[in-house]
Order: C-alpha cells, then structure tokens, then sequence
C-alpha cells in the first residue's frame, strides 16, 4: 500500500511539474545537441538516477570557490554589492576605484591579474590533506566565463587574468588522481545584477545611473572596446519587484517568484549553451548547480536537458555506467532521487536515505581579508567535527577553502589544512569508505532538533562535547567518534542495544597502541578512559566484531 501511494504521489507531482513546464522558455538545441541516452529531460527520467559507489566512497571534498570577486578581498557578493549606495562594500569601492557610475564591475575584472596562482602546488596540498575529489568555480553570479568559452566574450581568456582558470585546474586535479568538479551559478545574473541599474538617491551623483546599462557603444577609447557589457552585466530588462531599494529582495525571489524578473529566450538559450560548452569541454566527474532544484527552473527546461546530457554524456564515456554527480539545492524528496542534495553551511540533524553533501567554507565563500585579520576562520576541531557528524548521516563534506586574488591561499588558511592532514593522517579509515551504522549517533546533540533554514544555513547553532558520539561502519568494524577528549570512561548505550547477536572481536583508539579495557552489558559498552589520547579534537574507537 505505501509503493503504491508513493507512486500516485510521484504521479501528481510529475502531472504539477509538466503543468509548469507548458509555461517554460524551450531552449534551442540545435548549436549543443543533448546526448541520447538512458535519461530524458524530465524529472521522471532523471529519477532513474543512483549516486556512484566512488562518490559515497569519498566523503570529503576541497573547492576553490574563486574569481574575480576575490580581488578586492572583502568576502562574498562583492559584484552585487558594491552597487549598494551606503554599504560597507560601496563605500570601499568608491573610495578605492570610484563611483560605482564612473568605475563599475567590468574594472575590478580588469584589475584581477590572478598573478600568484599555482594550481598544482594547491592541488597537491589538498589532496596531503585528505580531499578525494577536487572543486573549481567555473563561474559566479558576475557572469565572467574561468574558461575560453565558446559562447561567452567575457571570459577569464580574453579578460582579466588572460588565463583559462578551469583548464588549469582540471590539469592539476587530473595529476593528482582526483575527480573534477565544477560549480555553476550564472543562471541568477539576470536579477543578482540588478543593483546595478540603481543610482545614487543623495549627494552629488545623484540620480546618476551605474553602469548596468553601459552598451558596445561606450566602450569606444576604452581598455574594453569591443566587448559589449551587457553581455556581462544582462541588464536590458526590467527591475525585479523591490529590486530598486531592497537589497534583500531576491533572497525570495530565488526560485523565480515573489515578483522576480523573467528571464528571456535570448538570455536561456546562452546559459544553456555555454553549460553545454563547458561539460563538452571538460567532462566534470562533478558538477555543482548553485540554484533551488536545477539551473532557470521553472522558467526554463535548460537545466533539465543540461542535466539529461550530463548524465548520458558521462555514461557513454564510462561504457554504460554513470559514474557522474550533479547537485542541486532546496530538492524536495522526489527530486532528491534525480541527483544529489546539496546543503550550503548546515547539515540535517537526521540521517538520509540517499547520498548527500553538506558545502561550506572556512570562511566567506569569497576572500576576506578582515577575516584573516580578526583570526575567524573555522578551526580545524570544527571542520572535522562537522565532517564526522555529516559521514554518520551518509552524507560528505565539501569545503572551500578562499583563494585570494592573486591565487594564492594564506598562512592561515595553510595551518588549518596542516591540522586537518594531521588529524587525517590517524583517523582517515574511519571516514573514507565507510557507510551509516544502525544508529548514527548519541548525546546531547543528537537529542536537539536544529532545523534547515532554506538552502541549509543551521551550522554552527550546537556544538559538541566529548558526550557526543558518532557512528559509521565498514564491514565487520565499527567506528566510533567521541567528539573531543573523554573525561570519564565512555558508555556506550546505542552500541550495545544495537550490536545483535555479533560478538565484540578487540577495541582498539587509533593512534594508539594502549590496550583498553572494555565491558559488555545489557545496557551499555562501557569503555574505560584511556591513560591518553592522541589527540583533542576527536578520538577514534575501532571496535571489530568477529
């Protein structure tokens, strides 16, 4: 009864879905075919769709969320922001390179030379740390291109660095054996852009346009003659509702309602293309969507055939297995079965049926240099805490760690990554490979209830203690993760109702050859505290069942 309740439920939700797609923008497809193949560009088709083995392998994931953005070192959203009349990031910018009327977006891209970038030296890093696969941002809500693209002129080829960033990186990645990802989020421009159709509504500019609207024409005498801003900018529309004084307004607006501007054909069909162009070239094990459910939907069926291609493209390469993940935002349970759910800065506080990712940084998603200053980056305690409380709800870990303009990361950043190997180095074979226990963990944080807001954004509202434990196993071994150092022996209540009629072989704490001594009774596994620890940020406990 409930297969089959489940089944009228999918029905109606496809039935809703088809209803919304009569009122889409079609793409055309005429200059970037999709791939025939196993899957369709609908949801149905794409529910077919299982997470590869190598992916749930791997459970930890290092991202360079990096681009032109990171030049003025002053965190994320920099483009929209520096259009915001008052604003911290506003007032920098007119005091650094001018009014935003005068001296826009198109000159920080100018001024971002990335002068300092050695990607295989980063690459190389991370993988000493512990990353099994490897992400770069092939480009941002300021809609510049990180590779020669075929359909973007504003690309980091022709502009900016002069560079082909993604090309860089994927050699790196492939060198060092990791599977490549790329993330996509120019499919917002259209309203992220907006601020900067706004002018200033006091002082001696006011009423002054930005140069949202700048066109091919302006350019004449200029480092950027010939290139046309709009094609950077795609501000030849009207403002979204709110959009002209409400800086917040397209927090709502995000899946394309509550009043946000719609995109046109000309604007769809090139986000498509150049999607299309950019998985043609590179052939991501990965690829990351910075959008609720898939790119432009339900306005448009671009990121339904973008993700219909991907997933045929990468089974014809991998003689009719799909070894390829995508990610998307906000999934409601049926789209969780298309590809994988992706939680930005926060986790749910429950274990999941299917394979999923938790993403999140050290610090803004963009360089700030005033967090280096202030010393408020993530700790290493904190990352491998999260990243152990994600593994015991079969999820992973995909951390960014902020590259700063020039391409460099810094000394900072370098003593958290040494930690995180250190940590690593001990602790790895209770992380990678392993899957969710019975029971995935106890203590107090397990208790509370910590709700998504959104895209994730619950991170950092509980923390753990050493009475916080966590589960996951491999095979006939069990992990267990006290979530600091013990300061009384540690009792195990979870284990010894769920452990059956298995015997308990030897305990073991990695990084330690002390022997414990352990006892199994009806109500718990008790472990008495061990003399020392190898280290204080979370003490591994290999139980073996025989």
């Amino acid at each position: 009864m409930k297969a089959k309740i489940l089944s009228v439920v999918f029905v109606l939700l496809f039935l809703n879905m088809s209803a919304q797609d009569n009122k889409m923008v079609v793409v055309n497809t005429e200059k970037e075919p999709v791939a025939s193949g196993k899957f369709e560009p609908t949801w149905q088709s794409l529910s077919q769709y299982k997470a590869p083995k190598w992916f749930r392998d791997a459970k930890f994931g290092i991202w360079a969320h990096w681009g032109p953005q990171c030049q003025p070192e002053l965190g994320d959203w920099y483009g929209r922001f520096m259009y915001n009349e008052g604003g911290w990031q506003y007032n920098w910018h007119v005091k650094h390179y001018g009014h935003p009327s005068k001296v826009g977006f198109i000159e920080v891209i100018h001024d971002w030379k990335a002068q300092n970038w050695d990607p295989e030296k980063l690459v190389a890093l991370y993988k000493r740390v512990g990353a099994q696969y490897f992400f770069a941002m092939a480009n941002h809500h300021d809609n510049l291109d990180l590779w020669d693209s075929k359909y973007q002129e504003w690309n980091s080829v022709r502009v900016g660095p002069k560079k082909d960033i993604v090309a860089g990186w994927a050699k790196a990645a492939k060198k060092q054996g990791l599977p490549f990802g790329l993330s996509v989020h120019a499919s917002h421009t259209w309203t992220w852009f907006e601020t900067s159709q706004r002018s200033d509504t006091t002082g001696p500019l006011k009423g002054v346009p930005y140069d949202g609207k700048l066109t091919k024409a302006d350019g004449k005498g200029t480092w950027w003659e010939g290139l046309d801003p709009q094609e950077l900018y795609e501000q030849n529309h009207p403002l979204s509702k709110g959009s002209g004084k409400d800086i917040t307004a397209l927090w709502s607006q995000w899946d394309w309602n509550n009043g946000a501007s719609t995109p046109d054909q000309k604007y769809c069909d090139k986000f498509y293309n150049r999607t299309m162009d950019l998985i043609n070239q590179y052939n991501p094990d990965l690829l990351y969507f910075d959008d609720s459910k898939l790119p432009l939907y339900p306005v448009s069926d671009a990121g339904l055939k973008i993700a219909a291609h991907y997933y045929n493209s990468n089974m014809a390469r991998h003689k009719g297995e799909l070894e390829a993940v995508m990610f998307g935002k906000v999934l409601s349970e049926e789209q969780k079965k298309c590809m994988v759910w992706d939680v930005e800065r926060g986790a749910p506080d429950k274990p999941q049926e299917n394979a999923w990712q938790t993403c999140t940084c050290i610090g803004d998603w963009h360089y700030n240099r005033g967090i280096y200053e202030h010393s408020s980056y993530k700790s290493a305690t904190t990352v491998i805490r999260m990243l152990v409380d994600i593994v015991s709800k079969n999820g992973n870990l995909l951390l960014n760690i902020p590259v700063r303009g020039d391409g460099s990361i810094d000394d900072k950043e370098v003593a958290i990554l040494e930690s995180i190997a250190a940590w690593m180095d001990v602790n790895k074979e209770s992380i990678f490979g392993t899957r969710p226990w019975k029971i995935y963990g106890e203590g107090p944080s397990v208790d509370s209830v910590n709700p998504l807001n959104a895209a994730g954004f619950n991170e950092g509202k509980m923390g753990y203690t050493e009475k916080d434990i966590r589960y996951n196993q491999k095979g006939k071994i069990i992990y267990v993760t006290v979530m600091g150092v013990p300061t009384e022996d540690i009792s195990l209540k979870s284990f010894a109702k769920n452990v059956g009629t298995q015997k308990i072989k030897k305990i073991e704490m990695l990084g330690s050859k002390e022997k414990l001594w352990w006892k199994l009774n009806p109500e718990s596994l008790v472990i008495r505290k061990p003399k020392s620890f190898p280290n204080n940020i979370a003490v591994v406990l290999k139980i073996t069942l025989k």
